[in-house]
């Protein structure tokens, strides 16, 4: 009966969960880069603190493994005026009275669209390549504990093959999301893909395949995110160290996807592992929790549904890590430990 929770009501959520746990979270802290520092972690942050640590998570969602994704037929020099990513704060309030066109179909790109109508804007233009949305989201489908649980238990060619069958036939918007943009007047032009965007007498002009050309006075892009670890600045140390998917699995012709390839291959812990001899040994000790673990582990470290397995997964990995490297000083602590148990007991043997 509940349904679905409203995005205000779970960020409300998340606040409350922060603070009834007193949980030890730094707000504006932001992560330069990492650094190896025998056998530690140098943590620089922006503010100029230097933190030295064993094991660094970097739980940075789905635009931390490479940042958005910026399609090469769109000029950068749109933005920030006349163009903007959905992943970035649109003020659609000066939208108003503009006419909008939005690239992509996925939820994003037409929230946005719904978000320019609701906020004045003359018109909002969805331009998608495909001839159809896609139908069936598939991701619900694979809600069985198995592919939680037991993702990166699969072979690589089990893995990758999956991957790229959701990759072919990706999710459709949300019912709720189609509805909202009919109901506010929003556009979707099918089969309509953008060969380029450019700037053209202070408006932007969009070229599509059909060769017909249109103007608009905004362009809003709905293309997701990218995986690309050299694009990461706080791993710049480590990127070009760092193995990926096409360093430890050829797939077959027919399923080879560049862009899957390039996601990181990381151990049962979400370590990142070595791509060659010359890997800093403290390569291990960072964990990937963001989009770039969905390749080995599923959609757990990106997507609600799954995060607390991924959660669990992770710290066990830690645990493990810490009793490993931890182990003399844990076995000295439990020869140390002196508690008699049956004092008071005639059983008792003082120590002599």
């Amino acid at each position: 009966a509940l349904y679905k929770i409203p995005n205000q009501l779970w960020q409300d959520y998340l606040g409350w969960l922060q603070a009834v746990l007193a949980l030890p979270l730094r707000h504006g802290a932001a992560l330069r880069r990492l650094l190896p520092e025998a056998g530690l972690l140098r943590a620089e942050l922006a503010s100029g603190e230097v933190i030295r640590t064993r094991r660094v998570v970097l739980a940075t969602g789905r635009g931390g493994a490479g940042g958005l994704y910026w399609p090469g037929f769109i000029d950068p020099d749109l933005r920030p005026d006349l163009a903007e990513h959905t992943n970035i704060a649109i003020d659609f309030a000066k939208l108003r009275g503009k006419r909008v066109a939005v690239i992509g179909a996925g939820p994003s790109a037409l929230d946005n669209a719904a978000a320019a109508m609701e906020h004045g804007a003359a018109s909002a233009d969805v331009f998608v390549r495909r001839q159809a949305l896609p139908q069936i989201n598939k991701g619900r489908g694979a809600s069985h504990p198995g592919f939680l649980r037991g993702w990166g238990e699969l072979d690589d060619a089990d893995r990758y093959a999956f991957l790229v069958y959701g990759q072919d036939l990706q999710a459709p918007p949300p019912h709720e999301t189609v509805f909202r943009v009919m109901r506010l007047g929003v556009q979707i032009h099918l089969g309509q893909a953008v060969e380029r965007a450019r700037r053209d007498a202070g408006q932007v002009l969009l070229r599509l395949a059909s060769g017909a050309q249109q103007h608009f006075d905004f362009l809003i892009i709905g293309t997701g995110f990218m995986v690309d670890l050299d694009r990461v600045p706080e791993l710049a140390a480590f990127a070009p160290h760092i193995a990926r998917w096409g360093d430890r699995y050829t797939p077959p012709a027919e399923l080879v996807r560049p862009d899957l390839l390039a996601f990181p291959y990381l151990g049962p812990g979400f370590e990142l592992q070595p791509r060659d001899a010359g890997a800093p040994a403290e390569i291990s000790q960072i964990h990937l929790m963001n989009y770039g673990a969905h390749a080995s582990f599923g959609g757990i470290a990106s997507d609600i549904p799954g995060v607390a397995v991924a959660a669990e997964r992770l710290t066990n990995a830690i645990t493990r890590h810490a009793f490993r490297e931890n182990f003399p000083a844990l076995r000295q602590a439990v020869e140390e430990f002196d508690e008699p148990e049956l004092e008071g007991t005639p059983f008792f043997v003082p120590r002599g």
